[in-house]
């Protein structure tokens, strides 16, 4: 899914809004296509390009006009139902992105300057209905039952190879928990699960993985495999510690198992949006 919070064009002006998507009224959008555009170009607007029902849930479901323009691309970009519209605003995924601090390590943006669109610094799968107490196997028996929920959080590039993915180094077997492939990427995805918070030591597992991935299965065609820690919780300055000195494309992420409350996220995006102007 490529989406940005960073800079967003604006095409009236060709001006640029750091953290915020462009500012211009619904009404005015609605006025432009249907007044000023001939039957041909209402046809091919970006407005003609969703059904009713998803303009339906757009305007019923967000409050600001740059919420709305950030569904209604990711409704073109990702091809989504609107059920599953109605998720991504459930779960806050507007919210998300624009108060996401993504923490890569130094070679995976390298690498792929494009990863800052392609991953969130926050999964939600309360769609497991996994108890309280719950293990590694569990998450990943349950993300494999639910993967087509699962990949529409991910992002529709992400395509599914295997889990516990068997990769021979000597004389012995080990096993990636789940192996994806993206197209736009063009790469190898190793996802390693942890239900419990991120240490350093993880690191050197998913490390290791990688290195195993990119001279064993990676065609040559194909860039260098990334690494994604998918972790319960995480302490940001240790995890940009421990990725200070990594040579690997990795990043670590972290997920939660029920929705988030969207209240809160709205207030800290709003202190974001403050704090930006301040400066």
């Amino acid at each position: 899914m490529k989406l940005t919070k960073n800079v967003i064009q604006d095409q009236r002006g060709g001006k640029s809004y750091i953290g915020e998507l462009p500012e211009f009224q619904s009404t005015e959008i609605v006025s432009t296509a249907m007044t000023q555009m001939t039957t041909s170009d209402i046809r091919e607007s970006i407005l003609a390009k969703i059904s009713w029902s998803h303009h339906l849930v757009l305007i019923s479901r967000t409050k600001t006009d740059e919420e709305r323009e950030f569904y209604l691309r990711l409704c073109l970009q990702e091809k989504i139902s609107v059920r599953e519209l109605e998720r991504q605003i459930s779960s806050g995924v507007f919210e998300r992105v624009m108060i996401s601090n993504q923490t890569f390590s130094t070679v995976l943006k390298e690498i792929h300057q494009d990863v800052t669109n392609t991953f969130k610094d926050t999964y939600v799968f309360e769609f497991l209905n996994l108890p309280e107490q719950y293990s590694e196997s569990d998450l990943q028996k349950g993300l494999v039952r639910q993967m087509k929920t699962f990949v529409l959080e991910l992002g529709r590039d992400f395509i599914f190879i295997g889990e516990e993915f068997r990769i021979q180094v000597g004389n012995s077997d080990f096993y990636i928990d789940l192996l994806f492939y993206h197209r736009g990427l063009h790469c190898l995805v190793a996802f390693e699960l942890k239900a419990d918070k991120f240490r350093p030591e993880h690191l050197g597992q998913l490390n290791f993985y990688l290195e195993a991935l990119d001279r064993d299965v990676k065609k040559t065609n194909e860039n260098p495999s990334i690494g994604v820690l998918l972790c319960k919780d995480k302490d940001s300055e240790v995890v940009e510690y421990a990725l200070s000195r990594t040579l690997s494309p990795t990043m670590v992420t972290e997920y939660t198992t029920t929705l988030p409350d969207k209240k809160l996220l709205q207030q800290k995006l709003h202190e974001l949006f403050e704090h930006s102007n301040e400066l």
